[in-house]
């Protein structure tokens, strides 16, 4: 059974900081395309990030520049790096692959 943990998350002021983890069991992630979305209160969930099995990554354009995602085969987990947070990046983020979604973790960006 393949299970996703996201962690991470949490309160930050506007142009801080914040990495977020998604560590996976039941699967090996180098094989996999992984994919970092986020679902604010009343909005459409966005992809904001892509790497392939390949290594090659993919942005939204509300991200490109500000947000890295990354993977360690070794530990199974995959990052999401996000400097310069805005308000607007206020969001619950998931980490998904084929057919798999994670529990989510919250990110509060304060102005």
């Amino acid at each position: 059974q393949v299970q996703l943990v996201e962690s991470g998350g949490g309160l930050v002021q506007a142009g801080g900081s914040l990495r977020l983890s998604c560590a996976a069991s039941g699967t090996i992630l180098s094989s996999k395309n992984m994919a970092w979305y986020r679902q604010a209160p009343g909005k459409a969930r966005e992809r904001v990030a892509l790497i392939t099995y390949s290594g090659t990554t993919d942005y939204s354009d509300s991200v490109k520049g500000r947000f890295t995602i990354s993977r360690d085969n070794t530990n199974n987990t995959v990052y999401l790096q996000m400097n310069s947070l805005k308000p607007e990046d206020t969001a619950v983020y998931y980490c998904s692959t084929t057919g798999v979604r994670g529990q989510g973790t919250q990110v509060t960006v304060s102005s």
